[in-house]
Protein backbone atom coordinates (compact mmCIF):
# COMPACT_ATOMS: atom_id res chain seq x y z
CA UNK A 1 0.00 0.00 0.00
CA UNK A 2 1.24 3.47 -0.89
CA UNK A 3 2.26 5.27 2.27
CA UNK A 4 3.77 8.45 0.87
CA UNK A 5 2.22 11.86 0.32
CA UNK A 6 1.52 13.32 -3.11
CA UNK A 7 4.00 16.08 -2.18
CA UNK A 8 6.71 13.42 -2.06
CA UNK A 9 6.48 12.91 -5.84
CA UNK A 10 8.53 14.96 -8.29
CA UNK A 11 6.34 17.33 -10.31
CA UNK A 12 7.19 15.44 -13.53
CA UNK A 13 6.13 12.01 -12.18
CA UNK A 14 3.44 10.25 -14.21
CA UNK A 15 3.68 6.86 -12.45
CA UNK A 16 4.86 5.45 -9.13
CA UNK A 17 5.64 1.80 -8.57
CA UNK A 18 6.88 -0.40 -5.74
CA UNK A 19 9.43 -3.16 -6.24
CA UNK A 20 9.24 -6.51 -4.45
CA UNK A 21 11.89 -5.33 -1.94
CA UNK A 22 9.59 -2.44 -0.90
CA UNK A 23 11.34 0.39 -2.77
CA UNK A 24 9.05 3.02 -4.31
CA UNK A 25 10.07 4.75 -7.54
CA UNK A 26 8.66 7.68 -9.55
CA UNK A 27 8.69 7.46 -13.35
CA UNK A 28 8.06 10.06 -16.01
CA UNK A 29 7.01 7.36 -18.51
CA UNK A 30 5.32 3.99 -18.02
CA UNK A 31 7.97 1.66 -16.52
CA UNK A 32 8.75 -1.87 -17.64
CA UNK A 33 8.31 -4.87 -15.34
CA UNK A 34 11.11 -7.33 -14.60
CA UNK A 35 11.30 -10.37 -12.29
CA UNK A 36 11.23 -8.46 -8.99
CA UNK A 37 10.21 -4.92 -9.76
CA UNK A 38 10.02 -2.09 -12.27
CA UNK A 39 12.61 -0.24 -14.34
CA UNK A 40 12.72 2.82 -16.55
CA UNK A 41 12.07 2.26 -20.23
CA UNK A 42 14.85 4.59 -21.45
CA UNK A 43 12.30 7.36 -21.97
CA UNK A 44 11.92 10.01 -19.30
CA UNK A 45 13.25 10.43 -15.81
CA UNK A 46 13.00 8.21 -12.75
CA UNK A 47 13.76 8.72 -9.07
CA UNK A 48 13.91 6.52 -5.98
CA UNK A 49 11.38 7.77 -3.43
CA UNK A 50 11.58 5.62 -0.30
CA UNK A 51 11.77 2.04 0.93
CA UNK A 52 9.09 0.29 2.97
CA UNK A 53 8.46 -3.32 3.94
CA UNK A 54 8.81 -5.87 1.11
CA UNK A 55 5.64 -6.26 -0.94
CA UNK A 56 4.77 -9.76 -2.18
CA UNK A 57 2.05 -8.19 -4.37
CA UNK A 58 4.40 -5.65 -5.95
CA UNK A 59 3.00 -6.35 -9.44
CA UNK A 60 -0.20 -4.56 -8.36
CA UNK A 61 1.75 -1.55 -7.07
CA UNK A 62 1.97 0.45 -10.31
CA UNK A 63 -0.04 3.66 -9.99
CA UNK A 64 -0.69 6.17 -12.76
CA UNK A 65 -0.74 9.66 -11.24
CA UNK A 66 -1.70 11.67 -14.32
CA UNK A 67 -3.66 10.86 -17.45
Amino acid sequence: MLKINIGDFPEWAEFVAQDEDGTWWAYEAHPNKHDHGWYENEVGRYQRLKKQAPNPEWERALIQLKK
